[in-house]
């Protein structure tokens, strides 16, 4: 049965459910994770002699559930701890007093917060701490809104690129090819932009290109494969999972540990998260920590494709047996 065949007074009844329980949705996904956001288990690094590292620790430890301290002997281990992508920060001890190296591509909302926590520590003794940017945005974007914003466009291209090949009725290899081909392009057009014009992503050109194609097919793959297996409310689903649980849980804005539980953990589990991962470990850690989000991706888009390929090969064994059974027999003579 057709929606348009319902009676009016159940269509109707329908829209007055369905539209406000989008909104709650809507309004849940996005407004609970920018409510709650505070640090939670942030790794923050410490560094130098145990004696001395010991009191700095025990005031940070006082903040209960906001940073998870990683011990490093010197600064050159915590520098290189914080260009790994294993610690957001880290507190030097120095002989002239502490010390704060922060890198705020990692996270620039993390960054100020541990400038925020540090000062606040050493404001008893009323003693400056210095700070050091040590993996800093690019210039031409000091706030990293750029990396922040990309996510929502490349869920749209994703969903956009699903949601075509399903109702253009491709089915099978042209499926697949025409969703590699669109996320390909994807990435050509938004590597240009975001890395050659607004300079904005440094790094290697193609392996910025690469991450945001790799993150589009995840998407793409993900919203045809649903619509492959279960038909057009397939994309409906997809569209849901990527617009209102991928794209608030991913952390752009701040980073999963800003997140309330178990959002963060969610959010780099879908594409939109795990792409803004990757795209930060390739355009300013020479790849540190890629493998993690660049495995979920590619499981996405393996998948999605694959859903794609066998939603295909079913219909295709199904469609025969369909018209063999509507089909009349001749009458002799």
């Amino acid at each position: 049965m057709s929606p348009t065949s319902l009676p009016a007074h159940r269509r109707i009844m329908a829209v007055l459910v369905l539209i406000p329980a989008l909104v709650a949705l809507a309004l849940w996904s996005f407004a609970w994770p920018a409510a709650r956001t505070a640090p939670r288990d942030v790794p923050l690094g410490v560094a130098g002699p145990p004696a001395a590292t010991a009191p700095v620790a025990q005031q940070l430890e006082q903040r209960e559930g906001a940073f998870d301290l990683h011990r490093y002997a010197d600064e050159a281990e915590a520098r290189d701890a914080i260009e790994n992508r294993e610690v957001y920060g880290a507190v030097v001890v120095t002989p002239q007093g502490p010390k704060l190296l922060t890198a705020s591509a990692a996270s620039p909302a993390v960054a100020q917060l541990l400038q925020q926590a540090v000062a606040h520590q050493a404001g008893a003794s009323g003693q400056a701490v210095p700070t050091e940017d040590v993996v800093p945005t690019a210039a031409s974007d000091p706030r990293g809104a750029v990396l922040n914003t990309s996510v929502l466009p490349l869920a749209l291209a994703g969903i956009g690129a699903g949601v075509a090949v399903t109702l253009l009725g491709l089915r099978g290899l042209v499926a697949v090819g025409a969703l590699a081909g669109s996320a390909a392009l994807v990435g050509g057009v938004a590597a240009t932009l975001s890395h050659s014009w607004l300079d904005a992503l440094p790094g290697d050109w193609w392996a910025v290109a690469g991450t945001f194609a790799l993150a589009t097919l995840a998407v793409s793959g993900a919203v045809a494969g649903l619509a492959a297996l279960l038909g057009r409310p397939g994309l409906g689903l997809g569209a849901l999972l990527i617009m209102l649980i991928g794209n608030p849980f991913s952390g752009a804005a701040s980073a999963p540990e800003m997140l309330p539980e178990p959002a963060g953990v969610i959010g780099q589990w879908l594409p939109p998260g795990a792409g803004v991962s990757l795209l930060r470990s390739v355009a300013f850690f020479d790849g540190a920590s890629a493998v993690g989000p660049a495995l979920t991706l590619t499981w996405w888009a393996v998948l999605g494709l694959g859903a794609v390929l066998v939603g295909h090969a079913v219909r295709g064994r199904t469609a025969p047996a369909a018209d063999a059974t509507e089909r009349e027999p001749a009458l002799a003579g």
